[in-house]
């Protein structure tokens, strides 16, 4: 409701100890205009609400437009007791050490409340095939799809683990038959290829990707 959405702007206005006129300002709107919308004589308007979130990166956009979650954002940080583990190796290159020696210990775990779930874990990215949507040294989150091979959500990105122990980040589509999946590359510049399912020994879903803390 719209009356909801002015209180959030209080809110927030309050907790940067801005005036109205001041918290106007920042956000590029005219005091006059931002007056008449926060006391109701006028709707909010959508440039005002992409301006507060482009001027305050910290504001969450589903608090501020449906009141759900916290006012600021979930920040992902270092911690050794919470979280998920972090791995200092690189998918692409080192990943099955994780996979094959479980006497191998996480650097430390990363706190970020939208991945904090079981099984999940945090691993470095290098290669350009997936840029700019995921860039060479991001970490991703990612967490083992078990029984893949029944179900898997196309057009959804995935890490995957070869039989021949190659590792790949890409798109997975639908190949030229039941049998067979498309990898789809984000970067123009590389080339879709068809993989065989038998020749694919661990999938995991890739939840986000950021970069290196």
């Amino acid at each position: 409701m719209e009356v909801d959405i002015i209180n959030r702007i209080n809110q927030i206005r309050e907790a940067k100890k801005l005036s109205g006129r001041e918290f106007a300002a920042i956000i590029g709107s005219k005091p006059n205009t931002f007056n008449q919308q926060i006391n109701s004589k006028r709707s909010v308007s959508y440039e005002t609400v992409q301006n507060i979130l482009s001027t305050f990166e910290d504001i969450s956009s589903e608090w501020l437009l449906r009141g759900e979650g916290d006012m600021l954002k979930a920040i992902p940080h270092i911690s050794y007791v919470t979280g998920r583990p972090y791995y200092n190796v690189d998918f692409i290159g080192g990943f099955d050490l994780i996979l094959n020696d479980q006497t191998i210990n996480p650097d430390y775990n990363i706190d970020f409340a939208p991945y904090n779930k079981d099984g999940v874990m945090w691993c470095n990215i290098t290669g350009h095939s997936m840029e700019p949507e995921i860039n060479s040294g991001d970490i991703l989150a990612i967490k083992e799809v078990p029984e893949w091979d029944q179900f898997i959500v196309l057009d959804d990105v995935y890490a995957i683990v070869t039989k021949n122990e190659l590792r790949t980040v890409k798109r997975v589509k639908k190949g030229s038959n039941d049998d067979k999946y498309l990898l789809v590359p984000t970067n123009p510049d590389y080339s879709a290829q068809e993989i065989g399912k038998e020749m694919i020994y661990k999938v995991f879903s890739v939840l986000g990707c950021m970069k290196r803390l």
